[in-house]
């Protein structure tokens, strides 16, 4: 599992990214590759104190360093342009919403965008589920890479 990169993205203080990293080191692996990926050098601090391997922080470093992970993690935000009080730039958003690397992404409410369908949780049940799916995700990726 530690050949395994997941990159996850968060923006102004980190804390969707912080919690998610936490997670990931209590309950799946120590071992595993975590890419703090911040749009900003604050959200990337964080993260890192949570744990994660690696951080970088900016555009073009979330852009190159998506090429490198086996799955990414956020809000999903991530994927829609000046989201995050406009820290996730247009190419921000293409570039991960173009990534063939598979995405779990977590519903939350931005103002402005209604999703039909959409259910309202909170924010412990989402993450739970969300490391549910990580899970999933990470067996699938070790079935491949044997």
């Amino acid at each position: 599992m530690s050949n395994i990169s997941i990159g996850i993205i968060d923006g102004q203080g980190g804390g969707i990214g912080s919690n998610i990293i936490k997670r990931i080191r209590e309950e799946i692996s120590t071992e595993l590759e975590v890419m703090a990926l911040g749009t900003n050098a604050m959200a990337t601090a964080n993260m890192m104190k949570a744990k994660a391997n690696r951080g970088a922080s900016g555009e073009n470093a979330i852009i190159y360093s998506i090429q490198f992970v086996d799955l990414i993690v956020g809000a999903w935000s991530i994927i829609l342009a000046n989201s995050m009080m406009g820290e996730i730039t247009p190419a921000i958003a293409v570039a991960i919403a173009s990534s063939r690397v598979p995405k779990i992404l977590l519903p939350l409410k931005i103002a402005h965008v209604e999703l039909a369908g959409y259910s309202s949780q909170p924010f412990p049940h989402l993450i739970d589920d969300l490391i549910t799916r990580i899970k999933s995700s990470l067996n699938t990726l070790n079935k491949n890479g044997d």
